[in-house]
């Protein structure tokens, strides 16, 4: 039953962790509200808080796609991250050692085929082992890539980074000079506090924009698979490998894809976050990134799509809300707390919901199969009475 239907009816057929986080999700929206209003929150910082959440969905996404789906061990998000990122940073740069001055669709489709084929150079000798091997390899994957970008100046510009790098719709008609061709708005909802729409903001919008358009293709495209036999194969394989090797399955060719397309949602993040930091260097690449989108995914819930969606916006509001603590009169350094946090919020959910906040049962159902349009009809009889009575006949 969809929301738009029947909200009522919609709300009442909510499960206890699902009224839990619609609640939780309401009261921060409505308190962002109050921050905006008041000017304690400027609107452009909160299109960047929102790109920020939209990016770590991304990178939660592909993770799930792996972790969640066939229970493969990445240890290497920040590297395909990174590849994204890189990538597309390479083909458009101002300042790129090897090309520069590509359109970003041409970066978007040069960080895609990069992160292909090095999925495909880490997964063909490994995929074929335990899950142990690929941890393995994974995380030194991560470090190589890492090493690579930092030392490598004649590739990627070494420690100094990429600058000059452009927004994503520079080149297009219309949105390349959609926030210079905006008038500046001043609202004032509160009397003393007026709210300014300038040209970051119309910029941050088109960045918002962007990260809805490629969170919302993954999660569609995912959804659908999760759903599909595909994805009952791949739940199988989490499960149990020798099973499904037992029915006929080729479980490496579906480890393979399942790796790929994970490997490619978290370049799709990476690509991202460069036109909208327009900068991008070696510290990008902390394995700090890994740690968040595992914890994204742990908190949501494995294989729950929904519970990686939310699992990212938590992260960011831990990340980024702490900065605020800098403005209150601690007695301790504020800045380590968001680690202290998130390990908090862990060990929480390992204790009361170790299948996570949003697990995905309800996911693996179609709507038609509850909406009434898809349940079949309970027989008047069993399978023996059919029978017995069609043989007296």
């Amino acid at each position: 039953m969809s929301l738009l239907d029947d909200p009522r009816r919609a709300l009442s057929g909510l499960s206890r962790p699902e009224s839990w986080v619609l609640g939780v999700s309401a009261a921060f929206a409505l308190f962002l509200l109050a921050a905006l209003l008041t000017g304690a929150l400027g609107p452009t910082y909160f299109l960047f808080l929102v790109g920020l959440a939209g990016m770590y969905a991304l990178l939660s996404f592909g993770l799930n796609a792996q972790w969640g789906f066939t229970g493969l061990i990445n240890f290497s998000v920040a590297a395909f991250f990174g590849i994204g990122a890189y990538g597309s940073a390479l083909m458009t740069a101002d300042s790129s050692p090897i090309a520069g001055g590509f359109n970003p669709l041409v970066g978007l489709v040069v960080a895609l085929v990069a992160a292909f084929v090095l999925a495909l150079l880490i997964g063909i000798p490994t995929l074929r082992l335990r899950a142990d091997y690929l941890a393995i390899a994974s995380l030194g994957l991560a470090e190589v890539v890492r090493l690579i970008v930092l030392n490598e100046r004649w590739l990627t510009n070494g420690s100094a980074g990429l600058r000059g790098i452009p927004s994503f719709f520079q080149g297009w008609p219309v949105l390349s000079t959609f926030p210079e061709a905006m008038p500046g708005l001043r609202l004032v909802v509160i009397p003393g506090t007026p709210i300014l729409l300038e040209t970051s903001f119309w910029r941050a919008s088109l960045n918002v924009l962007l990260v809805l358009a490629f969170a919302g293709a993954a999660f569609l495209v995912l959804r659908r698979a999760h759903r599909s036999p595909w994805g009952r194969v791949l739940r199988t394989i989490r499960s149990d490998e020798d099973l499904a090797r037992a029915l006929g399955k080729n479980t490496y060719s579906f480890k393979m894809q399942s790796f790929v397309l994970g490997s490619l949602i978290m370049a799709l993040a990476g690509v991202f976050y460069t036109h909208l930091n327009l900068y991008v260097g070696p510290g990008d690449l902390d394995p700090i990134t890994t740690f968040y989108a595992w914890v994204a995914v742990i908190l949501g819930g494995s294989g729950s799509n929904r519970g990686a969606l939310f699992g990212g916006i938590v992260i960011v509001t831990i990340r980024e809300g702490t900065r605020f603590l800098n403005d209150v009169a601690l007695p301790i350094d504020p800045a380590p707390l968001r680690l202290l946090l998130i390990g908090v919020v862990i060990v929480a959910v390992m204790r009361y919901r170790p299948q996570g906040i949003l697990p995905p049962q309800r996911e693996l159902i179609w709507p038609s199969a509850v909406d009434g349009g898809g349940t079949p009809e309970t027989p008047d009889s069993g399978v023996r009475e059919q029978k017995g009575g069609g043989g007296d006949e």
